[in-house]
């Protein structure tokens, strides 16, 4: 195999993974205020219409790991691929909010298939040797497509309404689809004899542990991603908005410098350093409630999450065999849609009660449980189950 991290392959992965995100970020700022103006949906059945994105990847991605194992992985990711782009079109025509339920739902479970599909992908293209930085880098194309793809739907409203950005969103899918369709696969051959489709074949238990301790991570990244804006209008921020962008620079930062001693040193180093990111940034995003502090916590807490994932990705990765890469996949992305979705609801109800400081606090507090789950348990387990060769 090229050991060269950036070969051809990859970089047609990452740019179709690039693509994909811009296109489902392109619907996040506009889409709420298209149910609320143009179907007259209250904010609860805007939150429902929204949630079954994330209900419907959740319940999908199990049967998703279990085919990319079992079938293969070119025909899957291509064909989800093809359906996510061309669910876009579906918007048009959703005129009710039951109508616009299921389209939704179907998206997500497009959704669920592509970003289980290319993560798979990825760990069957990423050199062994530097799946740290591969990762890493892969990561980056999510990270950039979150920061950009609400900024491209809304230039496509403000040129051409909602049908352009739901064409466009369409359009962009496609293109991701013809790079994603220009890779060349590695032969992958199934073990046929050991892949019945059992419930036990779904998920992957071999990573359940590391899988717990993502879950838990990213329990305080929802709580962050969606309370943050209204936490810093609260403490008189003038732009609140710029946390996503400092936050996407500490992310970005962390990935393009941490892969190689990821790769050299192993884990244990680099999750400590991150975790305790996160333990203090949240500290200091509730008690700094300056236009400084509140700055500097995003730079801080966007450098510490920006490797959490790509870590435990690369340590799931290297748990098991390619035959069970997809089981591992889809185990690992339930662990982050269900602890983004129980961060939402934890960090609202302690903002409802008390206030979003304190909610901050009690993220602190998750990720201090997060690194002595990792200290104790997590390195311990991955050095006994890490496969050699």
């Amino acid at each position: 195999m090229n050991q060269n991290v950036w070969n051809r392959d990859f970089t047609l992965l990452t740019l179709s993974n690039f693509l994909m995100c811009c296109a489902y970020y392109s619907l996040i700022s506009t889409l709420p205020v298209y149910i609320s103006r143009q179907l007259q949906a209250p904010e609860s059945l805007v939150g429902i219409v929204m949630a079954s994105y994330v209900v419907a990847a959740i319940l999908i991605r199990p049967f998703c790991g279990f085919s990319l194992d079992r079938y293969g992985r070119k025909g899957i990711f291509l064909a989800s691929l093809l359906v996510y782009a061309l669910i876009f079109n579906g918007y048009l025509v959703a005129n009710t909010i039951f109508v616009m339920i299921l389209v939704r739902f179907g998206h997500g479970l497009t959704w669920g298939l592509t970003t289980t599909s290319n993560s798979t992908v990825a760990g069957d293209i990423i050199p062994e040797s530097k799946r740290g930085q591969g990762f890493g880098y892969f990561g980056v194309s999510t990270t950039a497509g979150m920061a950009l793809g609400p900024l491209i739907g809304t230039v496509i409203f403000e040129h051409g309404g909602y049908t352009a950005m739901f064409l466009g969103g369409c359009l962009i899918g496609l293109v991701s689809m013809g790079l994603a369709s220009s890779i060349h696969y590695p032969a992958y051959y199934s073990p046929k004899t050991n892949l019945e489709f059992k419930w036990k074949n779904l998920l992957e238990t071999k990573t359940i542990i590391p899988s717990i301790n993502v879950l838990i991570t990213m329990v305080t990244y929802g709580g962050l991603l969606s309370f943050v804006a209204l936490y810093g209008n609260e403490i008189g921020i003038r732009n609140p908005a710029g946390f996503f962008l400092i936050y996407a620079v500490g992310i970005i930062s962390s990935r393009f410098t941490t892969g190689k001693a990821l790769d050299r040193n192993g884990p244990r180093r680099i999750i400590i350093i991150c975790l305790s990111l996160l333990i203090v940034g949240f500290q200091l995003l509730a008690f700094w409630q300056t236009q400084t502090g509140f700055f500097i916590a995003a730079l801080i807490l966007g450098f510490g999450n920006g490797v959490v994932f790509p870590t435990f990705q690369t340590m799931t990765n290297n748990m098991v065999a390619a035959s069970r890469r997809g089981a591992a996949s889809s185990t690992l992305f339930i662990a982050v849609d269900v602890g983004m979705g129980l961060g939402m609801v934890l960090v609202g109800v302690i903002a409802q009660y008390f206030s979003i400081a304190i909610a901050f606090m009690v993220c602190s507090a998750i990720a201090l449980a997060g690194l002595t789950m990792f200290m104790l348990t997590t390195l311990r387990y991955y050095q006994a189950h890490k496969m050699n060769g």
